[in-house]
């Protein structure tokens, strides 16, 4: 087999394994297995997300950063990956009103503790490493929230992060709670508690995201140059799980508390299908 024919034959299937995945989102079923030869490098892993963007009927409305096993680190070279949130899937939480969100009933759900930060500035082009400092600047607003991670794919996260990125980041969606005021002075104090149909799950905060959220939004900037896709004005970036990844199933409820910024209230419901 000649280089050529191989790099064709890795095309082909990457887009096999985007449109398998795309397929069942917007079917609402589940996958019994992955569908393909999985993704051994985020390099491959991302043009899997790539393919699987330019298959769906939507625009995106922001990323999603996800906290990379320890064990994998240093294979990677990476801490995080990333996501994309599309636009359809952003909900508003109302303070007293439970938000319903969807699952793949029989994939993978989870509710996650997000801290969110709003573009302000597009990215500026061609620059390849920010420092915190630069990267806050480009922020107008902060926000709490819950990511909804899920996948058709029961199995995703014990498949490894580049299995992650390859079905969007394992993201869902995103509920986006209260604003966070004077938030560059009070952001990293902030902490949060995650409850599901009455149990507390987990505890963290702000600190229990490596380096901070505007870390997170730092290296989605480069990881954005890398990509050639930059963020826009008005783009979201879920900065990553703060209390932990806790599952779901649906008709259970979650109540996500942040501690002086206000809590939102969610329940799981069986994702409906967009297509036959």
């Amino acid at each position: 087999m000649t280089t050529a024919t191989a790099s064709l034959e890795n095309v082909q299937d990457e887009a096999q394994i985007a449109r398998h995945f795309t397929q069942a989102r917007r079917q609402a079923r589940a996958l019994a297995d992955y569908p393909g030869s999985a993704p051994s490098s985020l390099e491959d892993a991302y043009r899997i997300q790539e393919a699987a963007i330019a298959l769906w009927p939507d625009r995106i409305a922001g990323w999603k950063l996800g906290r990379i096993p320890d064990a994998w680190v240093n294979r990677l070279n990476a801490g995080r990956l990333a996501g994309p949130i599309f636009v359809g899937q952003v909900l508003n939480s109302v303070e007293g009103r439970t938000v319903d969100f969807p699952v793949f009933e029989g994939g993978f759900a989870a509710v996650e503790a997000e801290f969110v930060l709003r573009i302000g500035t597009d990215q500026p082009e061609g620059r390849s490493a920010w420092s915190l400092e630069d990267a806050a600047m480009l922020v107008d607003a902060a926000f709490v929230g819950v990511e909804p991670a899920g996948s058709p794919l029961a199995t995703i996260n014990e498949l490894g992060p580049c299995v992650v990125v390859s079905d969007f980041g394992n993201n869902a969606g995103l509920i986006l709670g209260p604003e966070i005021a004077d938030w560059r002075s009070r952001l990293d104090d902030l902490t949060c508690e995650t409850w599901i149909e009455g149990d507390l799950v987990g505890r963290g905060g702000a600190r229990s995201i490596p380096n901070g959220p505007v870390d997170s939004l730092r290296v989605l900037l480069e990881i954005c140059e890398q990509r050639g896709r930059h963020l826009k004005a008005g783009d979201l970036v879920s900065t990553g799980a703060a209390t932990g990844i806790h599952d779901i199933v649906a008709g259970q409820s979650s109540r996500v508390v942040f501690d002086g910024v206000g809590e939102i209230l969610c329940r799981a419901v069986p994702r409906q299908a967009e297509i036959t």
